[in-house]
């Protein structure tokens, strides 16, 4: 594949940029994710599309080559299984992803957490899960062992996807993120047995999303994130919205006014007093938000409707 014919049409401005087909986008993101774009032309390409943005088209093609080389793991018989990604961490909140996590186990849902951690600035999502008893899982095999027996697995990008691994550590060279990361919270290791949580930090993201999650199908649920991370806002919940093989529904409205702090609900993103926030919460002796609440219900209803 000729690069630099690509990068005249990407690279020419947030206005003047014209957008791939899904083809196209197809075979240069498959090039991508197998290492073969020289560094000059990737780093082009990468910051051409952060500039442009990506278009429905070239999300569908990027997942199309994803859904090629990301590795599958094996979903035990019973409800789908949610995939939550995690890739930022916690800053200034205590981090309730994995809180999620394990609210579904105990209903008998599987859950599998997928991600990786680069940012010094944010306490690692790992850190927290392992203080939680959550501990990568060595493969793919061993995930499906976990989600059989425990209900919960944790794989990292690189186990699932290294080609994606590597486009995501590129960040830390170039300084901005790329289609990579977008495309991230998108990986799915159980097609056809999975239901996805999109969770989104920019505003504009969620219509791009929607009109992708409707071309796109499968089941999914789609929402505003937390500080980057796939859980709901325990402060005010976002809107909340299922996808069912292409149909959209709106199954939980956002919540109204400003987002002030929760009485007895402390900011503990520390991997320590956030464990330890989680395991009260398990136990009862703190309140679990509505908002993640919602979310939850939202998600066992999703993975059990078949």
């Amino acid at each position: 594949m000729t690069y630099a014919p690509i990068i005249k049409e990407i690279g020419r401005g947030a206005k003047g940029a014209r957008d791939l087909d899904a083809a196209q986008a197809e075979q240069l993101f498959g090039d991508m994710l197998d290492g073969k774009v020289p560094e000059l032309e990737l780093g082009a390409i990468v910051v051409s599309l952060r500039i442009k943005s990506e278009s429905r088209d070239e999300l569908l093609g990027f997942k199309r080559a994803m859904d090629a080389r990301c590795a599958q793991v094996a979903v035990p018989p019973g409800p789908r299984c949610v995939i939550l990604p995690t890739y930022n961490g916690a800053r200034r909140q205590a981090n309730l992803m994995p809180l999620v996590a394990l609210l579904l186990a105990r209903e008998g849902v599987p859950v599998l957490i997928q991600g990786r951690h680069d940012f010094e600035s944010r306490v690692s999502p790992f850190e927290l899960l392992a203080a939680l008893g959550i501990h990568p899982a060595l493969g793919v095999g061993d995930a499906h062992r976990e989600l059989a027996e425990k209900r919960i697995a944790c794989l990292r990008l690189d186990e699932l996807l290294p080609g994606l691994d590597a486009l995501l550590s590129l960040r830390l060279r170039l300084g901005v993120r790329g289609s990579g990361h977008t495309m991230a919270k998108l990986v799915d290791p159980c097609i056809g047995r999975s239901v996805r949580v999109v969770a989104v930090t920019h505003p504009e993201y969620l219509e791009r999303m929607h009109e992708f999650l409707v071309v796109d199908g499968g089941r999914a649920m789609l929402m505003r994130g937390t500080e980057g991370e796939a859980y709901a806002n325990p402060r005010r919940r976002p809107a909340m919205q299922a996808f069912r093989d292409g149909v959209a529904e709106l199954a939980w409205p956002a919540e109204e006014g400003g987002a002030p702090p929760v009485e007895g609900l402390p900011d503990a993103p520390g991997v320590e007093e956030n464990a330890a926030l989680i395991r009260a919460m398990l136990a009862g002796k703190v309140p679990i938000p509505q908002p993640v609440l919602d979310q939850a219900a939202l998600l066992v209803r999703l993975a059990n409707e078949g």
